[in-house]
């Protein structure tokens, strides 16, 4: 349990540590707006795509031997950060530190899962979700802290030593194991990962290059090709990564469908977040991550009443609120930023986006796994971590576009004007994910998500 949860820890940690960073990375190494989106969506994206290609080695070759080997490239890599003279070397260590914890995450859950008694499972999946809430919570003020006391490069640094204790324990502590489908999907892989590149890709380099630009419409049309040729591809797999036959289930393509609308508003917003209140608030790094608080740890709180909420009346109608709070947290954050505007005005905004993300993550999680079979549970889990991880990807992107069309870094007035619009959109990304959230057929009591033995990662998890 120590093992795979401070291995959970700091995977879940990469995914904030560095928003509250970013100035600090882009005064020292120089790059733009497109850079700083890169050194976020190049972990979250290769993170997303890989996630369950990750469980599928996991079951082939042994899942504590795979999962050693992830700890390596996740700790190579944090390394390799640290030490990147530019920004282009960054972005490349970010994606490797993705590919290191695409392979690490899934397999914490089945290498846990398997060392417990089933009578202690629960109370060990709640420590390890537990530890990746704090994560996701402390992310932003952990990055600040060591970004202004120390340098941005610590927040990279901080976990050699760590990776660096863990691969020997997994190999001494752990037991082997392999999963029931040592099957990979390779073509649906690549096809996968192409796809969404080429989205991404266009969508950071539309204001740059031109939105009629040859490479990005070339861009868009490739992605959207390689993603049509994924779901066909996966329709007639013997073993697909992604099983589209459970989007048949109307719940579960509801469901996924608003986790990947409200994690792209969500998520964008906090990478605009951090950088406008050392930009534009003036606020130091560390000063950043602790106002980041009330939305970044609001969900600890508000979380675990979702839950209970969502046992006595379902799940649908307490998601349904909670993405409905946080669109309106968003255009509240839109109605009051100023160039000149105190901390103590936007603090309603961060409040209730805190309480809506709280009341979104466990509640969507038993819905995730009340609509699919036991046996598949594990797949559906993984399949909805990997769509919030890439709607937090495109989210930065299509955010930051909006931003850089409209403003800029120039001055405090520039940055406001571009990031009004930008929140007005993740506004509607997420208000049009409440809509969609009340396609779920309404259930007087949700199903609580049941361990899963192999492959995926547990949908309770916080995907930030």
């Amino acid at each position: 349990m120590a093992i795979t949860s401070m291995a959970g820890f700091i995977t879940a940690l990469d995914n904030l540590i560095v928003t509250t960073a970013l100035p600090s990375i882009r005064e020292d190494l120089g790059g733009g707006l497109e850079d700083l989106e890169w050194t976020v969506s190049a972990y979250t994206l290769t993170f997303a795509v890989l996630l369950m290609f990750g469980a599928s080695l996991g079951d082939r070759f042994g899942r504590r031997r795979l999962f050693a080997i992830g700890l390596a490239i996740f700790t190579a890599s944090s390394a390799a950060a640290a030490l990147a003279p530019g920004m282009s070397e960054l972005i490349a260590a970010r994606a490797a530190q993705g590919v290191g914890a695409a392979i690490v995450t899934p397999l914490t859950l089945t290498l846990l899962s398997a060392a417990v008694p089933v009578e202690r499972r629960g109370a060990a999946l709640g420590v390890w979700g537990a530890a990746s809430g704090i994560a996701v919570a402390m992310g932003p003020l952990i990055g600040g802290a060591l970004a202004e006391h120390l340098s941005w490069q610590w927040i990279f640094w901080v976990n050699v030593p760590l990776g660096l204790a863990l691969i020997p324990l997994a190999l001494l502590r752990l037991d082997e194991s392999h999963g029931p489908n040592p099957s990979l999907d390779l073509v649906g892989t690549v096809l996968a990962s192409g796809g969404l590149f080429g989205i991404v890709y266009s969508l950071i380099r539309g204001n740059a290059d031109g939105w009629t630009s040859t490479t990005v419409l070339g861009g868009f049309l490739a992605g959207t090709a390689l993603l049509v040729g994924f779901v066909f591809y996966e329709l007639r797999a013997q073993h697909p990564m992604l099983p589209m036959r459970l989007f048949r289930n109307r719940s579960f393509s509801a469901i996924n469908a608003a986790s990947l609308l409200m994690l792209l508003g969500m998520f964008g917003a906090i990478f605009l977040l951090s950088q406008y209140l050392q930009t534009v608030g003036g606020y130091s790094p560390m000063e950043a991550g602790v106002r980041m608080l009330p939305w970044t740890a609001m969900p600890m709180i508000a979380g675990p009443l979702a839950g209970a909420l969502s046992d006595r009346i379902g799940g649908a109608p307490v998601v349904t609120v909670g993405m409905a709070l946080n669109a309106v947290g968003l255009g509240l954050w839109a109605l009051t930023v100023e160039p000149q505007v105190s901390y103590t005005a936007l603090l309603p905004a961060l409040i209730v986006c805190g309480i809506g993300m709280g009341m979104f993550f466990a509640p969507s999680a038993n819905l995730v796994m009340s609509t699919v079979r036991p046996q598949e549970q594990g797949i559906a889990s993984g399949a909805n971590n990997a769509i919030r991880e890439v709607g937090g990807a495109i989210g930065v992107a299509s955010l930051a576009a909006v931003f850089s069309a409209q403003g800029g870094y120039g001055s405090a007035s520039l940055f406001v004007d571009g990031l009004i619009p930008a929140l007005w959109v993740g506004a509607g990304a997420v208000a049009l994910a409440a809509a969609l959230a009340l396609l779920m057929p309404r259930r007087r009591k949700a199903d609580g998500p049941a361990p899963a033995l192999s492959g995926g990662t547990p949908a309770s998890a916080p995907a930030l």
